[in-house]
């Protein structure tokens, strides 16, 4: 990004006071514990001796995979860890579907699979991680190979993880050879089942994440366009909805959300401003063969488009999607340090509930909100991705904000300390274990202690 908030605050000399979150919190927390009451942290953070993980006092973390170490029998753990999802296995086990975020010069790729390998030009993938009770790893493999850049995704309700290709290279750039941009499923459980099948259906583009409604089957998609014209928020409507593993490969149409009257959603800065009527329109080459979706025609009405748009998850009967951050020196309408949306398919009603920054403490979450999942001890968890000190944070119903991480692996040097981002947060099935990835050193951690 270019100028973040600390770097305006740090030019501008702003004083600092306090969290500045607008909106409505309870909102984020629909369908969880955290609707009925919540609490403020577990204390200050306490450093760590081995200078890997900061947690607060009664917790402890286990590092479960470092990047470049052994990946069972199929090569070394690859770099840049990202999106992950947690999914009950056989026999108690638990099993941790972690994406890899790597382009076409990644440091450490994905190792290529048989009939796991959609193309061996690309670096980027899935990996997945066995766990016992006590979260011991008991295997670790490759879940899907030969995608590029990874970033997020999300879990289906039949368990399940889609992981999406944050990238829209075509067939003959970059060392590729073949089409990227697309979804594809993975099966924790048996990799092979869904082996490395694009689900060219729902679109391509640069997706960032998803989140499925369990009532309907239809999947919500994000997408993290780095330059005007910026992403849009779709809606595949499957074919064969909840039909379980392999179903979305039967297709289905592919549709944009239209904002009557509002082109850009960084214009709208004001927390509970609410849109009825909420449009969707077919995308009229949902595989983009000559032109990226974003910037096709839809018509005289146009489209509605956001800077950043990146976490998605549904709560309640809403599904929630986070725009990072918005510049107008970049192109977008107006300046914020975060938006979370909130979209009521049963009242075709888009309302904005939370706004971030950037009025915040610099060592306090207030920008660029990224990877976000309901902690089931009630609560959001929230990735941020900014500069200086990564942490993960808590945030509560009522706006409280409490630290719960921090990475203390100095990536820089002493004199010029950098700290590389969390991404990838999510709970074991018993709400027992948060598993976090550290993008830079890739680490994943798995956090057991107090969970109240």
């Amino acid at each position: 990004m270019s100028a973040t908030r600390r770097q305006i605050l740090a030019r501008t000399g702003a004083s600092v006071a306090g969290i500045a979150f607008t909106g409505a919190l309870s909102e984020l927390f629909a369908g969880t514990a955290a609707a009925r009451g919540g609490h403020a942290g577990y204390g200050p953070l306490v450093p760590d001796p081995a200078g890997l993980l900061d947690l607060p006092k009664g917790f402890r973390y286990k590092v479960l995979s470092r990047e470049g170490g052994p990946l069972g029998s199929e090569g070394r753990v690859p770099s840049n860890p990202d999106g992950m999802g947690a999914f009950r296995g056989p026999r108690g086990r638990v099993l941790l579907v972690r994406n890899h975020e790597n382009s076409h010069s990644g440091r450490a790729p994905v190792p290529t699979i048989g009939g796991l390998t959609y193309d061996p030009g690309a670096r980027g993938g899935c990996t997945v991680i066995e766990l016992d009770a006590r979260n011991n790893v008991l295997g670790e493999r490759v879940g899907v190979a030969g995608t590029a850049v990874n970033c997020a995704g999300g879990p289906t309700p039949w368990n399940t993880w889609l992981t999406c290709e944050e990238n829209e290279s075509k067939a003959g750039t970059n060392g590729y050879t073949k089409d990227h941009g697309f979804i594809f499923e993975v099966d924790p459980v048996d990799p092979r089942r869904t082996g490395a099948v694009p689900l060219t259906a729902m679109g391509r583009f640069q997706h960032e994440a998803i989140a499925v409604d369990p009532y309907s089957g239809i999947v919500y998609e994000t997408e993290d366009a780095f330059q005007q014209p910026f992403g849009l928020f779709y809606r595949f409507l499957p074919d064969k909805p909840l039909g379980g593993t392999g179903s979305l490969r039967a297709g289905g149409e592919l549709e944009a959300m239209r904002v009557p009257g509002v082109p850009d959603l960084s214009a709208i800065q004001e927390t509970g401003a609410v849109f009825e009527g909420i449009e969707w329109v077919p995308v009229p080459d949902p595989q983009a063969r000559e032109t990226p979706i974003r910037i096709q025609d839809f018509g005289r009405a146009g489209i509605t488009h956001a800077q950043k748009l990146e976490g998605c998850y549904w709560g309640g009967r809403s599904v929630y999607f986070v725009s990072s951050f918005a510049r107008a020196s970049q192109g977008s309408a107006a300046d914020h340090y975060g938006q979370v949306w909130k979209y009521e398919p049963h009242r075709r009603r888009l309302t904005l509930v939370v706004v971030f920054g950037p009025s915040t403490d610099l060592q306090l979450p207030g920008e660029s909100p990224d990877n976000i999942c309901l902690a089931p001890s009630g609560g959001l968890m929230v990735c941020e991705d900014g500069d200086g000190g990564q942490h993960v944070y808590g945030l509560t119903k009522h706006g409280e904000v409490y630290p719960m991480a921090r990475n203390a692996q100095n990536i820089g040097t002493p004199e010029a300390p950098e700290w590389g981002e969390f991404a990838g947060v999510t709970f074991s099935p018993d709400g027992g274990t948060m598993y976090v990835n550290c993008y830079s050193p890739g680490t994943t951690f798995a956090v057991t202690g107090p969970w109240r």
